[in-house]
C-alpha cells in the first residue's frame, strides 16, 4: 500500500510539473470548499476529467454539482462506469397533487373518446374554451387535422383567453393547418393571455401573409405584454413597420436601451445617436490576480445580486483598468441596466488592429461576458471570450502552444486566441452579422443560414430586417443583433461614423458580406 500511495505521489508531482500555461492545481478538497456554482462545475469537470481523481471523489463532488451538462456527465462516466445521479436542485420543480394527475388524465381520456365519435368537430363546439384548448394540445397531429375547420372570429378570440391557447398556435403554425391558420388573421379578445412571444410571431405571420393592419395589432399588443424593454423596442419598431407611423419612433427614441431598434429609429429620424459610458480608469494592476480567478468571480456574483448590498459602493473598489468590466458591470447592475457601459480595455493590445477587428472583438467581448475575464458559461465557454474547450485545443495545435484552459482566464490570451479565430472566419464572412452568427453558432450553421432563398435576398417591403427576426436559431438571433449594434457603438467610438441603416442596407449583397453566397452557382 505504501509503494501505491509513493508512486502515486510521484506521479501526482510529475503532472504538476508538466502542467502546461494557466493550469491550476485540482484536488478534492480544493474543490469542495468551493462554492456551488456554474464555476465550481466546471472544476469538478477539470478535476474528475484528469487521473488526478478517483471513483471516490466523482461520487461525492458529482453531489456537489449545480447543473450537470454532456461534459460533466461523460467524464462522471467514464471515471465510475455509472451515469449521474439525479441532483436535487434548490427549486425543485412543482409536483403534480394526486388529484391533479387524475383530472389531467380524465382529460386526456375525453379527447380520445371526442375523437374516435362520430361528430368530433360539433363536440369539440361545445366544450368550454378551457378544455377546447386541452383536446387541441392533446390530439396529436393526425387529431387536430380533424378538428381543423372553419373558425368564427369570435371563436378564436374567446380561445385566446387561455393560457395554453399560446401553445397551440405554435404547434397551427408548425403543422400548417389551413383553416387554423387563417384564424390567426384575426385580432385577439381583449382580456387575452397570449404572450410577447406569440404575439411577435403573430405579427410577423401576418406582414409575411400581406396583412399590415392585423400585424399592426399584433405588435402592439406585443409592446403591452412585456415588462422587458428590448422586448418593447422591438414591437414598437416593428408596429411602424406595419403601418410607417412614425409616433412609434419618436417613442423609441425616448428608451433607454440601446439596441438595434432603437438605433434604426434614431437612422431613420436622422437623429444622432445616444452618449454611452466608457470608463477611463488607472493603469494599476492590484486586482489582476483575482479578476482572472472565476472562484472570485462566483463569490462576487452572489454580492452584486444581494438587494441589500450597496453597488455603488462595490464598484468602487474595481476602479482600475484590468478590472473595467466588473466596474462596468456592477454599476450597470446599479442603475438597473438604464446606463448604458461599452468599455474599451487592453488598448495596448487591440490598438495595432484594423479599427473594424477592434470594433468587432469588443463588440463580441462585451455581448459574451461584459468584459468579464474569469466568465464561465453553463457549456463550459471560457473567459472574456467565451471561447469553448475544443477551440481552445485546436488554436493552441495551429499556435505551436501547450496552454491549459485555465489561460482563457487571462483576458489578453483570450483576445489573443479570439483574433486567431477571427482570421479564419473573415476569411469567408466580412459582415459583422454573419461574423457573430458563426462565432456563436459555428461557421456551418451561418454558411447554411444565409444560402437560404428566403433569407437576406433584399426582396420584399419588410427586408432586410425581417430576415434578422426569421433566423431558427433562438440564441443566434439575438446574438446576432446584440453583437451588431456593439459592434455600430464601437465603431463610431474608434473614430469611424457607421450607421446602423447602412450595415444592414448591403446585407443581401454577398460581394460586401460573405464569399458563401459567392461561390453557389
Amino acid at each position: 500500500m505504501r509503494r501505491i500511495g509513493l508512486l502515486r505521489g510521484i506521479i501526482l508531482v510529475v503532472l504538476t510539473m508538466l502542467s502546461p500555461l494557466g493550469a491550476r492545481h485540482l484536488d478534492y478538497a480544493t474543490i469542495h470548499a468551493m462554492p456551488k456554482s456554474v464555476e465550481k462545475d466546471y472544476y469538478i469537470w477539470r478535476y474528475l476529467s484528469s487521473p488526478r481523481s478517483t471513483r471516490s471523489d466523482a461520487r461525492k463532488l458529482i453531489r456537489e454539482a449545480k447543473r450537470i451538462n454532456a461534459k460533466l456527465a461523460k467524464a462522471y462516466r467514464k471515471k465510475t462506469g455509472h451515469r449521474t445521479p439525479r441532483i436535487r436542485h434548490n427549486r425543485p420543480r412543482k409536483l403534480l397533487t394526486a388529484a391533479q394527475k387524475k383530472a389531467i388524465a380524465q382529460k386526456k381520456a375525453a379527447t380520445v373518446a371526442l375523437l374516435k365519435s362520430a361528430d368530433p368537430w360539433q363536440r369539440w363546439l361545445r366544450l368550454s374554451p378551457e378544455m377546447q384548448v386541452f383536446v387541441l394540445n392533446h390530439a396529436g397531429t393526425a387529431g387536430r387535422k380533424q378538428l381543423d375547420h372553419p373558425i368564427s372570429p369570435e371563436l378564436y378570440a374567446r380561445l385566446t383567453t387561455q393560457h395554453a391557447f399560446n401553445e397551440t398556435i405554435r404547434r397551427i403554425r408548425r403543422e400548417r393547418l389551413p383553416h387554423w391558420t387563417r384564424a390567426l388573421f384575426n385580432p385577439p379578445a381583449k382580456k387575452h393571455r397570449l404572450t410577447h412571444r406569440t404575439l411577435l410571431s403573430l405579427g410577423f405571420n401576418a406582414l409575411y401573409r400581406g396583412k399590415p393592419a392585423i400585424g399592426e395589432i399584433y405588435f402592439r399588443l406585443a409592446a403591452q405584454a412585456s415588462n422587458k424593454r428590448e422586448e418593447v423596442d422591438q414591437a414598437l419598431f416593428w408596429t411602424y413597420m406595419s403601418r410607417k407611423n412614425k409616433r412609434y419612433l419618436l417613442t423609441l427614441t425616448k428608451s433607454y436601451d440601446i439596441n438595434l431598434y432603437t438605433l434604426l429609429a434614431r437612422d431613420i429620424l436622422h437623429l444622432k445617436y445616444p452618449k454611452t459610458i466608457t470608463p477611463s480608469l488607472p493603469e494599476t494592476t492590484t486586482l489582476r490576480q483575482q479578476i482572472s480567478d472565476p472562484i472570485y468571480w462566483a463569490k462576487l456574483k452572489r454580492k452584486i445580486f444581494n438587494k441589500k448590498v450597496d453597488k455603488k459602493a462595490l464598484a468602487t473598489r474595481y476602479r482600475e483598468a484590468d478590472a473595467v468590466g466588473y466596474y462596468s458591470y456592477i454599476l450597470s447592475k446599479a442603475s438597473r441596466d438604464t446606463e448604458q457601459y461599452f468599455p474599451m480595455p487592453y488598448r495596448d493590445l487591440l490598438a495595432k488592429l484594423p479599427k473594424s477587428r477592434q470594433a468587432i472583438l469588443y463588440a463580441i467581448a462585451r455581448q459574451e461576458s461584459r468584459f468579464i475575464p474569469a466568465s464561465i458559461s453553463t457549456s463550459y465557454a471560457l473567459g472574456m471570450m467565451q471561447i469553448m474547450p475544443f477551440l481552445v485545443r485546436h488554436l493552441a495545435r495551429k499556435r505551436h502552444e501547450k496552454v491549459d484552459y485555465d489561460a482563457m482566464f487571462d483576458p489578453r490570451k483570450a483576445l489573443i486566441y479570439a483574433n486567431a479565430h477571427m482570421n479564419y472566419l473573415t476569411k469567408w464572412l466580412q459582415h459583422p452579422l454573419f461574423i457573430a452568427y458563426a462565432y456563436n453558432a459555428g461557421i456551418g450553421y451561418t454558411r447554411r443560414l444565409i444560402r437560404k432563398k428566403h433569407l437576406f435576398n433584399g426582396k420584399g417591403p419588410y427586408e432586410p430586417y425581417l430576415s434578422l427576426e426569421l433566423v431558427d436559431n433562438d440564441q443566434a438571433r439575438h446574438y446576432g443583433k446584440h453583437v451588431l449594434t456593439n459592434y455600430v457603438i464601437y465603431m463610431n467610438k474608434l473614430g469611424t461614423p457607421l450607421r446602423m441603416i447602412d450595415l444592414l442596407r448591403i446585407i443581401h449583397q454577398p460581394n460586401k458580406t460573405d464569399k458563401f453566397r459567392q461561390r453557389k452557382k
